[in-house]
């Protein structure tokens, strides 16, 4: 399974990162700017679940490959950024895959290092929106995870749906795709069809 998390870790860090890339740009950053929040985007949320579970160094200052990925992803977004935002909305459909790949690495690795069922799965959960509310926060904007977008949400579904699996007879391969697939078909139902999660209403001040 090992070989599993690491291509789980590598796709999701790089699909993040082009997310993570597309902001710095909007927002004129330079090229360095524009590295810096690819790698935070693609590598925030395992790093946060590597520093919270014990498993230090964290994968990204272990593993060479984990450093270029995101930095090929940033490259390869500041030259072509105009084309990747006219595909915003397809670079939306592979952020769903990231968050996917992610939810369900992060919670196999936490029940690697031993975790209980419910760590593990919030762990999953942190390694996919950690860079994301790390790049919204260097960004100076309120998260999207904040905003009413069910990101979170199909996250930890995906991750609670791999931890019971995990306690089954399953091969991990078809523990992992079910729980990318809860995660994966959630979020994109989502995106299609505009559910928000609820919001207060009325006047904000009290």
């Amino acid at each position: 399974m090992p070989g599993t998390l690491i291509t789980f870790d590598l796709v999701g860090i790089f699909v993040f990162a082009i997310s993570g890339a597309l902001v710095a740009v909007r927002k004129d950053l330079d090229v360095f700017g524009v590295l810096v929040l690819a790698g935070t985007t693609g590598l925030g949320g395992g790093f946060l679940r590597d520093v919270l579970i014990g498993a230090t160094p964290p994968a990204a200052l272990a593993d060479w490959r984990y450093l270029l990925v995101p930095v090929t992803a940033g490259l390869l977004t500041f030259v072509f950024h105009a084309t990747l935002g006219r595909i915003e909305r397809q670079v939306e459909v592979f952020d769903a895959f990231g968050l996917s790949l992610f939810c369900v690495a992060g919670t196999l690795k936490a029940l690697d290092h031993g975790l209980g069922p419910v760590p593990a799965a919030l762990m999953g959960m942190v390694t996919g929106i950690g860079g994301g509310m790390l790049r919204d926060l260097l960004a100076g904007r309120v998260p999207v995870v904040f905003s009413g977008d069910l990101y979170a949400t199909p996250a930890l579904a995906g991750a609670a749906v791999t931890v019971l699996g995990e306690r089954t007879d399953l091969a991990p391969v078809v523990v992992a795709v079910a729980g990318a697939g809860v995660c994966l078909t959630w979020r994109l139902l989502a995106i299609w069809r505009g559910w928000r999660a609820p919001m207060p209403s009325g006047p904000a001040s009290v």
